[in-house]
Order: C-alpha cells, then structure tokens, then sequence
C-alpha cells in the first residue's frame, strides 16, 4: 500500500508540473544542441581558415583559433539565454572583468596587437634578415608568435625581441626584395690611367655570372672623387639578395688582383715622422 500510495503520489507530481517538465527538456535540449552546433561550426571554420593557400601557417593559426572560439563564447551565451539567465548583464560583468584585465596587462597586450599586425601585414617572414630600432638588433628571423620574434644573429646568438618594439620601430628586411645593388670604392693613384683602370675592372664584374647584366642594372665604374691621396672610383652592380656578401667579398679580391697585374697602383696615406731635435742639431752645426 505504501508503495502504491508513492506510485501515485509521483505520477500526480509529474501530471501537475508537465508543462515545466517538459518545458526544461526542450530548453536542455535546446542548449545542448547549440552547443553541438557551436562546436561544430567552429571546428568547421577554424579547418577551412587553416586549409587557405598562400596563407602564413601562423596566421593561419591564429585566425583559425580566434574564430573558433568566438563561435563558442557566442554559443554559451545563446545557452544561457535559453535557461533564462540575464546575458546582458553576464556580458557587461565580462566586459568589466576584461577591461581590468587588460589595464594590469597593458603591455602584453600591446605586444599581442603588434604580433597581429606583424602577421596581417607581413613585413618579413620567416628565413629573412632584418634590423629594427634603427640597427641596433638585427638577426635571421626564426619564428613569429603574438607576443614576440625569434631572431637569429649572423653568429647565431638567439635574440628575443616583444613585437611592440618591432611594430614602434622602422623595419628594414635586406632580404625581402631579390636583388640588391651594392658598391665598392676603390682609389687610383693620380699617376695612373683611369680610362685603362675603368676598363680592368668592368672586365672584373663581366667575367662573375652572379652580377647581372641586365639593360637597367648593369654594372658600372665611375669616377667619383678627387681625394687627398687617391682619384676614388665607385664599382657599381646589382645581384641576387642572396648572394651579396659572398660577391662583395669575392669582388674587393678579385679587383685589387686584377689592378695589381695591370700595374695600377692603390695608395694609401703616408706620414712623415720629423725630429725636431734633429733638425735644430743640424741648424746649430751649420
């Protein structure tokens, strides 16, 4: 009798709060669904972001990851809503929260925002050589994340350097364009000829296949200055980025080899080193 007395006592309270009931099912049902589709939506997005061509793989990374979870947060919140909760006033609490968040992480978040326009904007990538704060840090760029750049040093020394001071600072990437032009200076004596030491050397840079000789980029010699020792000549020629410093070198060697077996001479300065004791003995005996 008891048990049939609790039978009919839980029945009666399922019939009278049927609405309720099944009004909370539909709301969890609800809720959850959204949740599903949040999930994935997100996760459908976040792959079609990752899988653009020709976009950077860190880029891509971050979009993919910020899209994704603005689609959750959007989706908890449209849960909420569902049981009732007052959305409006969880988001102005949040927002709240964020703000002094964000005041006691300003400088973080200032290297975060620099990361990101470092990545939409692109002014290097990975593998090139650039100098900021006006040359005073300088490296192989290594990595590129959203707090800061990874910099590898010509001897190999791990620079880390936050993005704002990259982003507050002029950028200069020598190897974002391919070619580069570069000059030598090089001194005659004023004895010799410059028509003849002009021609030694354009033989120089027509012989190396790394200098272009193409109509607006070929090489040149000029005289430049009338010095104090010296009539200076520049040696003017333009190269593949890459391979810069290994012409230059190349080049100062095979150009002063070629002046020496021309028989054109480079000077250098002398001094003349005067006793002056010497020269009173000397006027004094005389």
């Amino acid at each position: 009798m008891e048990k049939e007395r609790l039978g009919l006592a839980d029945i009666q309270f399922i019939e009278e709060n049927l609405d309720l009931i099944a009004r909370v099912g539909m709301d969890l049902i609800t809720a959850i669904a959204i949740l599903i589709a949040g999930w994935v939506i997100g996760n459908w997005i976040s792959n079609r972001i990752q899988n653009i061509k020709h976009l950077d793989e860190t880029l891509a990374d971050f979009l993919s990851g910020l899209a994704k979870y603005l689609i959750l947060a959007v989706a908890v919140v449209m849960m909420l809503s569902e049981f009732g909760v007052q959305t409006a006033s969880l988001l102005a609490v949040m927002g709240a929260a964020g703000l002094a968040v964000g005041l006691a992480l300003q400088g973080t978040l200032s290297n975060v925002a620099a990361g990101v326009m470092l990545l939409i904007l692109r002014p290097f990538k990975l593998g090139d050589y650039i100098t900021v704060n006006n040359g005073g840090i300088g490296g192989t760029v290594r990595s590129l994340g959203l707090f800061g750049t990874e910099l590898a040093a010509a001897d190999n020394v791990y620079i880390f350097v936050p993005n704002g001071q990259i982003w507050g600072s002029n950028i200069i990437n020598y190897s974002r364009n391919p070619h580069r032009r570069q000059d030598i200076n090089v001194g005659i004596s004023y004895d010799d000829d410059i028509s003849k030491a002009i021609e030694v050397i354009s033989n120089v840079l027509a012989r190396d296949p790394r200098i272009l000789q193409e109509q607006d980029r070929k090489p040149q010699v000029m005289a430049d200055k009338m010095a104090d020792f010296s009539v200076n000549l520049i040696v003017r020629f333009w190269s593949a980025s890459s391979d810069y410093w290994g012409l230059r070198w190349d080049m100062t060697k095979a150009i002063k080899e070629a002046l020496d077996a021309a028989n054109i001479n480079i000077p250098y300065p002398t001094q003349t080193h005067v006793d002056m004791k010497d020269i009173e003995k000397k006027r004094q005996a005389a």
